[in-house]
C-alpha cells in the first residue's frame, strides 16, 4: 500500500509534516511524487474517456433534436394535406424522440458535471505535484549546503589545528633563541654587572614563557 490510498489522501496532505515525521525525507519525497504521478495519469486517462462519452452524447442528443424536428416538420406538411391521421403519427413519433433527447440532454448533463469534477481533481493533483518538486529542490539544497557547510568546517579546523602547531613551533623557537642568548652570558666569568644583566634576562625569558602560556591557554579554550 502506498502514502496515498485515494485520491482525497493525497489532495488533504500535508507534506511538510509528513517529511518531519520521516525517518529519510528524500526518499519520502520520492515516493509521493511517483504516487501523485500515478495517480495523475489515471485521472487524466479517466478525463479523457468522459470527454470521449462527451462527445458522443453531444452528436446523439444533436441527432435527436434534428429527428424530433423533422417529425414535427412532417406533422405540420400531413395536417395541411389535410392527413390528420399522419399528422397524429407523426407528432407521437416527435413525442418519443424528444423524449430521448431530454434523455440525452440530462445524460451530457451529468456528464460535463463529472467531468468538471475530474478536471477540478487534476488540477488539485497538479498542485500537490509543483509542492512536492518544490519540497524536494529544497530538501536537495538544503542537503547540499549542509555538506558544503560541513565540508568547510573540517577544512576549517584542520587548517586551524595547522596553524596552531606552527605558531607553537614560532614560539618554541623564540624561546630556544632566548635561552641561548641568556646562556651565551654565562660563558666565561661574570662581574656584578653581568649576573645583574643576568637577572634582568631571565626575568624577561620568565615574561616571555608566561606570555606565551597565556595566548595557548586562551587559543585552546577558543577551539
Amino acid at each position: 500500500m502506498g502514502i496515498f490510498s485515494r485520491f482525497q489522501d493525497i489532495v488533504n496532505a500535508n507534506i511538510t509534516a509528513l517529511l518531519d515525521r520521516a525517518e529519510d525525507p528524500q526518499k519520502m519525497i520520492r515516493m509521493m511524487i511517483q504516487e501523485m504521478q500515478e495517480t495523475l495519469v489515471e485521472v487524466r486517462t479517466a478525463s479523457a474517456k468522459v470527454i470521449a462519452d462527451r462527445k458522443s452524447t453531444e452528436r446523439k442528443l444533436e441527432n435527436l433534436q434534428k429527428e424530433a424536428a423533422e417529425w414535427e416538420s412532417k406533422a405540420g406538411m400531413a395536417l395541411s394535406k389535410g392527413r390528420e391521421d399522419l399528422a397524429r403519427a407523426a407528432l407521437a413519433e416527435h413525442a418519443t424522440v424528444a423524449e430521448m433527447a431530454q434523455q440525452t440532454a440530462e445524460e451530457l448533463e451529468q456528464i460535463n458535471l463529472h467531468l468538471d469534477e475530474l478536471n477540478n481533481e487534476i488540477t488539485l493533483l497538479q498542485r500537490k505535484l509543483d509542492d512536492a518538486k518544490a519540497k524536494q529542490k529544497s530538501l536537495v539544497a538544503r542537503e547540499q549546503s549542509a555538506r558544503s557547510r560541513l565540508d568547510m568546517r573540517r577544512r576549517f579546523s584542520r587548517e586551524k589545528l595547522d596553524d596552531a602547531f606552527a605558531k607553537f613551533d614560532q614560539y618554541e623557537r623564540r624561546m630556544d633563541d632566548l635561552e641561548a642568548e641568556v646562556e651565551s652570558y654565562d660563558l666565561g666569568s661574570k662581574d656584578l654587572a653581568s649576573e645583574i644583566d643576568d637577572l634582568a634576562r631571565n626575568d624577561k625569558v620568565d615574561k616571555a614563557l608566561a606570555e606565551l602560556k597565556a595566548r595557548m591557554e586562551k587559543q585552546n579554550s577558543g577551539e
